[in-house]
């Protein structure tokens, strides 16, 4: 998997622990990439679930049958 581009060093071109010590990243900027990492892990498993239907049937199952049996 080391031919697939990395795409945090693509968008942010220097690495995460360069900042200064000084200063706190912004709440702003935290939301963002949690909210690109739900994006990239949603895109990934809908891709999961595309190329593997019987697995995803499965789970799709499995869940069910947990949430029938969860007692609120």
């Amino acid at each position: 998997m080391t031919d697939l581009p990395n795409r945090e060093t693509d968008q942010n071109p220097s690495p995460p622990g360069s900042h200064p010590q000084g200063s706190q990243e912004s709440d702003v900027e935290r939301r963002r990439r949690r909210a690109r990492f739900l994006r990239e892990l949603t895109e990934a498993r809908e891709l999961r679930d595309r190329v593997q239907p019987r697995r995803a049937k499965t789970a799709r199952l499995r869940h069910a049958m947990r949430m029938r049996t969860f007692r609120w």
